[in-house]
């Protein structure tokens, strides 16, 4: 995003806390490989410790980060962001149930993204989606458009498609099911995305787990939103249907390549966004009082693969399957 910001010459300060990846931007520039594409483009990157010395304070904070690192972050960038400025979280979850109330509920505009990418080398970035198949809905908290959601969508229109909804909590649960049914299995499994669609018992996973989280959400009063750029009349149909519709979409959109950012994760060695995923849907449920006992089973193995004693492979499939049953 940043690359394609920079490149419509929109003023844009990268900010990362890999060291490495920073001082090869630095030096290198920002290089994005895409499958209609490449991009190479000098940035402005700079190190969570520089910032204190940049004396100036940001219109728009795109937050990119891991969910688990929403909250220290906007403690840490509160202080840089303009009065009238805004934070968009554009990450998985709900994290705006605790981002708003550290930056206030007035500065913070909700996002759902669809955008898959991966960087395993400093200043490279392989990004899996076409421009023509990245997504964003952006959407006010209070659910009303207002002119800030418009200007937003003008600015990121050079990443990709973008959709204002009067319903982004509608839309987040939406991709929440679709990361649900698809980001734990594939990490488990060790597979690409596309997998979760063409073996029939990997398939029947997530669309039980999808049934949870939309219980859940249900229960919750959450109202299905198309996402994705797709019409509401693409997003209707039985439950099964819908849940069928979102997983398709999204594995198509991100192509055959991409490895899920739970994966990603796992061959780096780090801890993952489960818990703010299945994890988020398990807690939910619980508040609700709708059971969810096969999320919860995918946030445990998930555990067992952080803690080293499993590793992700596609024999982890027969484990599943005995949770299914």
């Amino acid at each position: 995003m940043g690359a394609d910001l920079t490149k419509a010459g929109h003023d844009v300060v990268l900010i990362d806390q890999w060291p490495a990846h920073v001082e090869a931007m630095k030096t290198k520039g920002l290089r994005i490989v895409m499958p209609d594409g490449e991009l190479h483009v000098p940035v402005r990157a700079y190190h969570l410790c520089e910032v204190c010395s940049l004396n100036r304070q940001f219109d728009i904070v795109l937050l990119t980060a891991k969910s688990y690192d929403s909250c220290w972050m906007a403690e840490f960038i509160k202080p840089y962001l303009k009065p009238d400025g805004v934070l968009v979280s554009l990450q998985n979850s709900l994290n705006d149930e605790r981002i708003a109330p550290i930056i206030g509920f007035t500065r913070d505009v909700g996002c759902v993204v669809e955008l898959s990418a991966e960087i395993f080398t400093p200043a490279v970035v392989q990004r899996n989606t076409r421009h023509d198949g990245t997504w964003f809905g952006l959407g006010e908290l209070h659910g009303r458009v207002t002119p800030r959601v418009c200007e937003l969508e003008a600015i990121l229109k050079c990443v990709g498609k973008v959709s204002v909804t009067s319903n982004i909590w509608g839309a987040k649960w939406t991709k929440l099911i679709a990361n649900t049914m698809l980001q734990a299995p594939i990490g488990i499994l060790g597979l690409h995305s596309w997998n979760a669609t063409e073996i029939p018992q990997l398939f029947e996973l997530c669309i039980k787990l999808g049934r949870e989280a939309t219980a859940v959400g249900s229960a919750l009063g959450y109202t299905i939103e198309a996402i994705y750029g797709l019409s509401a009349e693409e997003f209707m149909g039985s439950t099964d249907e819908v849940l069928e519709k979102n997983l398709r979409t999204l594995v198509t959109h991100v192509g055959r390549k991409a490895r899920n950012s739970v994966l990603q994760d796992h061959l780096k060695g780090r801890y993952s966004e489960v818990d703010y995923l299945n994890g988020l849907v398990v807690r939910k449920g619980k508040e609700a009082n709708v059971p969810t006992p096969l999320n919860e089973a995918v946030v445990q193995l998930t555990r067992q693969i952080q803690c080293g004693e499993l590793k992700p492979a596609r024999e982890n499939l027969a484990l599943l399957e005995r949770m299914m049953r």
